[in-house]
């Protein structure tokens, strides 16, 4: 059973086709327009193993809004693709990755119920042209498309670059947790389905 799937997202304002394979060796191919987010995706697939492929052609002549969200919108719509119904997924996942001097925790529940309460004590404007306001919303378009509860928190740190990589390094362990295979074929849910 292939555990791949393909998302595109046309707007007046954004382009962007995401490509995900959950069962893969952490390859990324990105191309978002916005080189800090680039960096933070590869971050994700590398220590998720999931491939992924994003390209987005973005108003970015306007600010790093649109094509961050959009971003997010698909990648999380090709990732609850990629799930399908959920059976036999481990649903939960949660990790603590450090950066030097900063650490991150990040939970995560594939429940089919979006949520998300993220804080990353980031206290820089920008990081390379990204707006640090948008790391966080981010991750919580990510988990509104996903279908699932992202809990990310930044414990403690001082470079906001450093902060912003451990969360997204945890988010990546995580989610290779929770989208691991148990070998069973029932729906991790007391209610029989997610």
């Amino acid at each position: 059973m292939s555990r791949a799937a393909t998302k595109t997202r046309k707007t007046r304002e954004t382009n962007v086709t995401a490509t995900v394979n959950l069962d893969g060796t952490g390859a990324a191919n990105l191309r978002t327009g916005i080189g800090f987010l680039d960096h933070l995706l590869d971050a994700l697939a590398k220590h998720s193993r999931i491939d992924i492929s994003l390209a987005c052609d973005g108003d970015l002549h306007i600010d790093d809004h649109h094509s961050a969200e959009d971003c997010a919108i698909v990648l999380g719509q090709a990732l609850d693709a990629a799930l399908s119904d959920r059976v036999g997924i481990a649903r939960f996942g949660a990790a603590y990755a450090p950066l030097d001097e900063a650490l991150a925790r990040v939970v995560i529940d594939l429940s089919g119920r979006p949520c998300s309460d993220v804080n990353l004590l980031l206290r820089r404007e920008v990081i390379g042209t990204f707006a640090c306001e948008n790391i966080g919303h981010f991750i919580t378009s990510l988990a509104t498309h996903l279908r699932g509860a992202i809990h990310a928190d930044v414990l403690k740190g001082d470079n906001d670059h450093h902060k912003a990589e451990a969360a997204f390094k945890a988010l990546a362990l995580a989610l290779r947790q929770a989208v691991a295979l148990t070998g069973e074929s029932t729906t991790p849910s007391t209610k029989g389905v997610l």
